[in-house]
């Protein structure tokens, strides 16, 4: 233990040091950049990572090439203290010490250990968003400034160093925020927020701590964004990601597609607006019929879907797409082994303390503040992801409730967990049952699209080969 530490913290310093000489040798970047590039498969010997490290640095130092501008301008336009910190705790923490560490955890102790975990600080919100899965949860529930420091302590020791917020809105919760961003200095973190809270303090304080980064919620321009989120958000928004960038912060848009925008949230002009006020990613999420009052006209049809998988793929193109880093979380399967839920990549826990697989999926077997990390993610509904995962071959079908609605009832029921729904309980049965015709329709698309098209083989995927299923 004590030379594999040694060696974590060789590695921390080495890689410090190049980034301290990128960042004072603007003029000649690139040559900086391969040079972490060449650290990190020299610390990732050994593990099985579907990364071209070759390809990567060539794209690199290709001046007139996307990823080229894309770099350029994260160290041209961010600020150095949040640069460096974002370098060594996203990094060489989360990416490289926590990939290596939490793949040795699931062999020691043969249970999903995720990369990252999801907490709400707080069922509270200033907005009440039209379809928002997470108003029903009201206004009375929180997790303790201590609670989530317990979570973060016991999920480090397993090598887990990414921590993202919802809620809520977690910056209902700011200076907490604040407080696990500057006790957990080794850490990175990630609030998904409504925008609205953002001022000229609070970016301050994330620049100050330098390891919190901003997921924004918007649904469009303003017209549609303000009809759901209420008439002047979107303006308040625009004004948030000005004063981000002024302060020389990270962060991106998440983004719900539905029926209804699917096409404009991935219009050129859209993403070029993204891009303009400076957001480096986008997260994609598609619409899920959660919740008792589940609007099923919003799921997208199956023509939407396929549009959707090859536009997101066209943004975040690094040789000639936009400049902004995409991801679809449910298209985007093939690239992570199927579903990332119950523990495999990541698992959610609600202000409640209750231990969900993923936060579309209401219902748990365990609490934080009675039961360990460990202990979640060993109680039976967790086990029972890791036993089914992958839930389908064909990764362009990935969820066990939107694609393969039969599989998540059948775990719960056969797991005995219970709906963590406090305002209003929803039976997975009355969950899944919105779920079969889509399921069916996407099926017959997305089957003929697995046969035809070329597709990512993962290398490493964290499930049990389908000969030791159970």
């Amino acid at each position: 233990m004590e030379i594999r530490e040694m060696t974590h913290k060789a590695g921390r310093a080495a890689f410090g040091k190049v980034i301290d000489i990128a960042l004072h040798k603007m003029d000649n970047w690139e040559k900086e950049a391969c040079l972490l590039v060449d650290m990190m498969q020299n610390y990732m010997s050994g593990e099985q990572l579907d990364f071209d490290y070759d390809r990567v640095k060539e794209k690199i130092c290709d001046k007139s090439g996307t990823l080229n501008k894309y770099v350029g301008r994260l160290f041209g336009e961010t600020d150095p203290h949040v640069l460096k910190t974002t370098a060594l705790n996203l990094g060489f923490e989360a990416f490289f010490h926590g990939t290596k560490t939490i793949r040795r955890m699931r062999e020691v102790h043969q249970c999903n250990v995720p990369w990252l975990i999801l907490m709400d600080p707080t069922s509270a919100c200033n907005l009440h968003c039209t379809g928002c899965w997470a108003a029903e949860y009201g206004n009375r529930l929180n997790l303790t400034f201590e609670e989530m420091d317990h979570v973060i302590c016991q999920g480090k020791e397993l090598g887990v160093y990414f921590y993202m917020f919802t809620g809520g809105e977690p910056l209902v919760r700011k200076a907490d925020i604040i407080r696990l961003c500057e006790k957990h200095n080794d850490c990175a973190f990630l609030a998904y927020t409504n925008g609205t809270l953002v001022d000229t303090a609070f970016c301050k304080e994330m620049k100050r701590v330098g390891n919190l980064y901003l997921a924004i919620s918007l649904e469009g321009f303003s017209e549609v964004n303000d009809l759901r989120r209420g008439e002047g958000v979107y303006g308040k928004v625009m004004g948030a990601m000005d004063l981000l960038v002024e302060n020389g912060l990270i962060f991106g848009a998440s983004i719900c597609y539905t029926s209804k925008n699917a096409e404009t949230v991935t219009s050129d002009a859209f993403v070029d607006l993204l891009v303009e006020k400076g957001c480096r990613y986008a997260l994609y999420f598609h619409y899920m019929p959660v919740g008792n009052d589940a609007v099923l006209d919003l799921l997208p049809t199956s023509e939407q879907r396929v549009y959707m998988k090859q536009r997101v793929r066209e943004i975040r193109n690094m040789t000639d797409g936009k400049g902004l880093f995409t991801m679809d979380f449910q298209n985007d399967g093939e690239f992570v082994g199927g579903c990332i839920a119950g523990g495999r990549n990541y698992f959610h826990i609600n202000a409640n303390g209750d231990a969900e697989p993923c936060v579309f999926i209401h219902y748990s077997g365990a609490n934080i503040k009675t039961h360990s990390l460990l202990e979640i993610l060993k109680q039976p509904l967790f086990m029972a992801y890791r036993d089914n995962q992958p839930f389908n071959e064909n990764h362009l079908r990935p969820c066990p409730m939107l694609e393969n609605p039969e599989i998540l009832e059948r775990m719960v029921r056969e797991t005995g967990a219970k709906s963590t729904d406090l305002q209003s309980p929803e039976s997975v049965e009355h969950l899944c049952a919105k779920c079969h015709e889509y399921a069916a329709d996407w099926a017959a698309v997305a089957d003929k699209i697995w046969r035809e098209e070329p597709h990512q083989k993962q290398s490493y995927e964290n499930y049990k080969p389908k000969e030791e299923k159970r």
